[in-house]
């Protein structure tokens, strides 16, 4: 999957090529560090240690990193409007963050470098509200949710839109879906909605970045930097829904 350029994909959508596109080199890409990756497993790791530190042991309910960051369904939210953003990045246990931060280490790097670093960074962080939001409008029983599990189901989305649009095989990423679904359905304590929201967001910001410019753009429209703008226009339109749909389901839960 690293050799291949996000540019170039989405400029073939539309099964044709533009001699004047200009993508991003394969090589540079295939070798860049992923960066943001990395920055978002170590910020979930030291607010982790933090919440360890500040309840002194691992009932993390103690916590007042956790008690103000969770994001609480069945509730009076008080217009606490950062919930849907902290949530994200607070965990209950060791096993919970060490399982998310594998999964976001082995689906992140290389999607990070196929989408580039910002474009990446805004997908995870769509799917993270729009998770939230999930939860929200969806979780009716009192709950506290917390995880960046539904950023990482994004990632899983976002992955599995790229895999069907370079026509690689499917069947083993959709297994590992329909497994981790079937877990979150039946384990109590964990947040279904927020994992399906996640994948539905990032199955949609990918499709935002190599399929809109395929279908909006004619074919000598088709540079890299008309695919670039118009991906990047669905994104923020998509990031805005998101967090639109999370501050307006904040704001009914507190009045």
């Amino acid at each position: 999957m690293g050799q291949h350029c996000v540019d170039c994909i989405a400029e073939e959508a539309g099964s044709a090529r533009v001699g004047t596109a200009s993508p991003v080199e394969t090589e540079d890409r295939r070798t860049a560090t992923p960066y943001v990756t990395y920055a978002l497993i170590g910020i979930n790791l030291v607010l982790f240690l933090a919440c360890l530190v500040q309840a002194g042991g691992t009932d993390l309910t103690q916590s007042m990193i956790m008690a103000d960051g969770m994001l609480p369904t069945g509730f009076y939210l008080d217009y606490q409007y950062w919930r849907l953003l902290t949530s994200g990045f607070l965990h209950w246990s060791v096993t919970h963050v060490l399982v998310n931060m594998v999964s976001l280490y082995i689906i992140g790097r290389d999607l990070e470098r196929l989408f580039g670093p910002a474009r990446y960074l805004t997908i995870y962080l769509t799917s993270l509200v729009g998770g939230s939001a999930a939860v929200l409008a969806l979780q009716h029983e009192p709950s506290l949710a917390a995880g960046a599990s539904g950023a990482v189901y994004g990632l899983m989305g976002a992955l599995l839109v790229v895999v069907v649009r370079m026509k690689l095989p499917t069947t083993s990423l959709l297994v590992v879906i329909g497994l981790n679904v079937v877990i979150s359905w039946s384990i109590p304590g964990i947040s279904l909605w927020a994992h399906l929201g996640g994948l539905l967001f990032g199955a949609l910001g990918a499709l935002a970045v190599v399929w809109l410019p395929a279908v909006t753009l004619k074919s000598t429209q088709r540079t890299a930097a008309k695919v670039n703008q118009v991906g990047w226009l669905g994104l923020a339109g998509l990031f805005v829904i998101a967090l639109g749909a999370g501050i307006g389901l904040v704001t009914a839960l507190s009045v």
